[in-house]
């Protein structure tokens, strides 16, 4: 291995430092002490520098084994951040320009005792811009980001991590590095560069196969000959096959058949079953006499992306079967974890997959403006049942087809397709972010007569490239070309639908700021949701890691300089309008974490408003739409500290959002919603079996902890996996049951219950803006700490119904069962789980209690 520490030196050589690899330049001066954190107030603007310098890894090595003895040497690159040349002992090998590739060079020829690597960068944004310069024939748009984003320009000219040019939610830091790992591989006679397996249920034989793929590298001038033994011990599975491997790189493929005697446990979603998997032991034993033994696990599953007709519906079906059973996806979309790829740790990863899976999450979308995640990131996926939904990384913008460039991306494809598709979290492959959608609704004004180029280019790089090595490589998931995109429909109309947002087909992404997000009449009734969102701010623990006590306010420079969507903050304060009154407070610093908390309590009513409607109809069509059979919300992380759509603040901290989407992507729930002043409660179902539940439906006036009004109705039908209505009446006549009652003054909760400790989370309905709520009352809330193992247990008291509470303790990690609650008992019991040691005093000193009542 070549990781650990080499020199680093920028292009006049004024500055020289030592830098880690796997790593890059950003954070090797940080470590050292040469710039203070890249995310620190402003420095993303005041560190452009950096990446438009050109940087210079360089590092001896002594070969800890004797050169003459191997056949072949390689120096291997498992990931170079992004134009670079490459050298050995002053002899060029050749040169990178692509993130996403892997690059071997063959070195058997120049390696000696002691050796000089040298990997010499060019700066990414110089470089996109002279590919833009030398793409004479036409223009390929969008030229730059829009100001409000600060970045660079050209990101469509360079294979790297588009969003590193910044992006709506994200800052502008082009990195150079050696990203991941390098080393030096000898080998004699063979060697194996990709193992895989992917596993296929036959159906005529009523019987579990596995399809193994090898990839060598034969280094001898003649084939070898040898015998592969497969072994599953626990499928009591055992087959040895003969194999003739030929000179040069290729591939042998092995099926093996599951003995039918053994009775497999297949790989189930989050929430749906377990996730087991399969010890396997492939050994490989040669003539030459050497042999090698791969240990891997074997995961059963099949997908399946339905596109039917509905009865009583133009259009197709889009959904999920795995392993035979549709699924309702539940899920977000992901983001890379940082702007440094080095600072993204194991535990990262699973501090924020494990917070998706705690929230019923069962799925992700790993989007295509980021990168392809790191082998860890699918393991722990594979661990936990998170399905992916995997984007090629090409995102809202039109792409370059010149031959060198489509050489690169088909590289790159063959690699990470090989890389991953032994994975079973990945569900599905999809071409791009919104590139259909930006050439169907001409996003960048491109006149009629130019189009058809455009057209040609979308086809040459989606379909006619990365699809057909896709489906080379990888038989075993579904592929599509864009999202949104209309599916078949899109196929049909040659790959560009006129519009890849109807409901009708295939997938939907949506976003409105300006409507009532509790309208959920705004809400396209599609096939699948696969974005949609709203933006909030950070908890003030995070903001204020980077920034110092001047930036403090909602309308600071700083706050504007963080939000990289235009009227982003705006558009927040409207929405809180609409159902709040914003915070009038004469201190500063609590006007500001008033506005914070307000933004997080609008985000997430809002998600959860929209959610529920598509979770509710899954299982009814009205005027030709429904159906619905996916919900993932934009997004999942943060990237910075900074307003976001993120349900996960930088660090990993649950916004009130995470804490929402645990109750509305519950695998049983009741949902409300009003039509033409009638109240309907459905009960939305994800469990595998129908249930004969009670429905609670509980009236309370703001003013009192006591109920006005509780009806119980027994022996509701709740269906297995479907959305189906328990519950209808009209809002005054409920009003009027409930004397006394208003629909300022009042407000309904509802829960679903049946035996042995089934139960749903309480959910409630708000009858009126809460900003014209009549008989809210001052809490005086309080909690009282103790801990329990490794738990802290908190018990609130209140004097009187308090909304949207929130418990904070600042900057300590963890997170709570509960929060951003309605409570309308005196007592509740929340639970507290730190992601590090604390302690009842660290967290009473840390508490900040606020309910809406708070907010002045």
């Amino acid at each position: 291995s070549l990781r650990g520490s080499w020199r680093l030196g920028n292009g006049n050589g004024s500055v020289v430092l030592r830098g880690e690899v796997p790593g890059c330049v950003h954070t090797a001066l940080h470590r050292r002490g040469l710039i203070q954190d890249p995310y620190y107030r402003f420095n993303d603007v005041m560190y452009r520098w950096i990446s438009l310098d050109n940087w210079t890894y360089s590092r001896t090595f002594k070969p800890p084994f004797d050169v003459r003895k191997w056949q072949k040497v390689n120096l291997v690159f498992e990931g170079v951040d992004t134009v670079a040349q490459i050298l050995i002992n002053n002899i060029t090998l050749g040169r990178t320009d692509n993130m996403f590739n892997r690059y071997s060079f063959d070195i058997t020829s120049m390696i000696k005792e002691v050796n000089f690597v040298e990997v010499r960068f060019l700066s990414a944004v110089s470089y996109a811009a002279e590919q833009s310069r030398c793409h004479k024939a036409y223009s390929i748009p969008p030229a730059c980001p829009p100001p409000v984003q600060k970045g660079e320009c050209h990101a469509n000219f360079i294979r790297k991590e588009q969003c590193s040019f910044s992006w709506d939610w994200g800052p502008s830091f082009p990195t150079q590095g050696i990203w991941k790992d390098v080393r030096i591989e000898t080998y004699n006679h063979y060697h194996l560069i990709y193992f895989s397996l992917t596993s296929f249920f036959v159906k005529s034989a009523w019987q579990w196969s596995l399809e193994i793929e090898s990839i060598f590298d034969v280094v001898s001038s003649k084939p070898i000959e040898g015998l592969v033994t497969v072994n599953i011990p626990k499928l009591q599975t055992q087959q040895t096959f003969s194999v003739k491997l030929q000179p040069g790189e290729g591939s042998i493929v092995l099926l093996v058949n599951i003995n039918k005697s053994s009775t497999v446990e297949a790989w189930w979603p989050n929430g749906h079953g377990k996730q087991t998997g399969y010890n396997m032991t492939t050994t490989f034993i040669m003539e030459s006499g050497y042999q090698i033994e791969k240990f891997s696990k074997a995961y059963f599953r099949t997908v399946e992306l339905v596109q039917e007709p509905i009865p009583g519906s133009p259009g197709l079906s889009f959904y999920f079967r795995i392993n035979g059973r549709p699924i309702f996806i539940k899920g977000s979309n992901w983001i890379p974890a940082d702007s440094f790829q080095d600072r993204v740790t194991y535990d990262t990863l699973w501090l924020l997959l494990k917070s998706a899976a705690d929230a019923n999450m069962n799925a992700l979308r790993v989007w295509g403006g980021g990168v392809y995640e790191q082998d860890e990131f699918y393991d722990i996926c594979d661990e936990l049942g998170i399905m992916i939904w995997q984007d090629f990384m090409f995102a809202c913008a039109l792409y370059p087809t010149d031959q060198n460039y489509l050489e690169s991306v088909r590289a790159e494809v063959s690699h990470q397709v090989r890389r991953l598709k032994s994975h079973p979290s990945i569900i599905l492959w999809s071409g791009n972010n919104e590139n259909e959608a930006a050439i169907a609704s001409n996003w960048f004004s491109i006149p009629y007569a130019y189009r058809e180029v455009y057209i040609k280019d979308y086809v040459m790089l989606y379909v006619k490239n990365i699809r057909e090595i896709v489906l080379t490589e990888d038989k075993s998931r579904p592929f599509i070309a864009s999202s949104p995109t209309n599916g078949l429909e899109s196929v049909k109309e040659g790959w560009l639908s006129q519009n890849p947002y109807d409901t009708h087909y295939g997938d939907t992404h949506f976003y409105d700021y300006s409507n009532d997000c509790w309208n959920w009449t705004v809400y396209p009734k599609t096939r699948f949701a696969s974005e949609y969102g709203f933006q909030s701010w950070p908890s003030f623990s995070t903001i204020e890691k980077v920034s110092s006590t001047e930036d403090w306010s909602y309308t600071s420079n700083f706050s504007l300089h963080r939000q990289h969507h235009e009227n982003g903050n705006d558009q927040m304060l409207q929405q809180i309008g609409h159902h709040f009154k914003l915070p009038q407070s004469t201190d500063p610093i609590k006007k500001f974490k008033d506005m914070i908390y307000l933004t997080q309590v609008m985000q997430a009513q809002c998600i959860k408003t929209e959610t529920e409607f598509y979770r509710f109809s899954q299982s009814e069509i009205i005027k030709g739409e429904g159906h619905t059979m996916g919900a993932l919300y934009w997004q999942l992380n943060d990237i910075w500290q900074a307003p976001s759509w993120a349900s996960l603040e930088y660090g990993g901290k649950w916004k009130l959002l995470h804490y929402f989407a645990q109750n509305f992507f519950a695998p049983l729930l009741p949902v409300a919603y009003e039509d033409k002043g009638m109240l309907y409660i459905y009960g939305v179902s994800d469990l595998h079996v129908d249930h004969k539940l009670t429905l609670r439906v509980i009236v309370h006036a703001w003013s009192s902890l006591e109920p006005v009004c509780t009806l119980a109705k027994d022996s509701v039908t709740v269906k297995a996996q479907s959305a189906v209505p328990i519950y209808k009446e009209s809002v005054n006549d409920l009003l009027e049951r409930c004397r006394n009652c208003t629909r300022k003054s009042c407000i309904i909760t509802f829960c679903l219950v049946g035996e042995g400790g089934l139960q749903s989370p309480t959910n409630h309905h708000f009858l009126s803006s809460l900003k014209d709520a009549v008989g809210l009352e001052n809490t005086h809330l309080s909690a009282s700490v103790s801990q329990q193992d490794d738990i802290y247990v908190f018990v609130l008291q209140t004097t009187a119904i308090a909304p949207f509470v929130s418990l904070d303790v600042g900057s300590i990690k963890g997170r709570f069962s509960d929060n951003g609650f309605l409570m309308t008992e005196k007592k509740k019991v929340v639970v507290f789980y730190p992601w590090e040691p604390t302690s009842v005093e660290e967290l009473e000193k840390s508490l900040t209690l606020t309910s809406l009542v708070d907010i002045v």
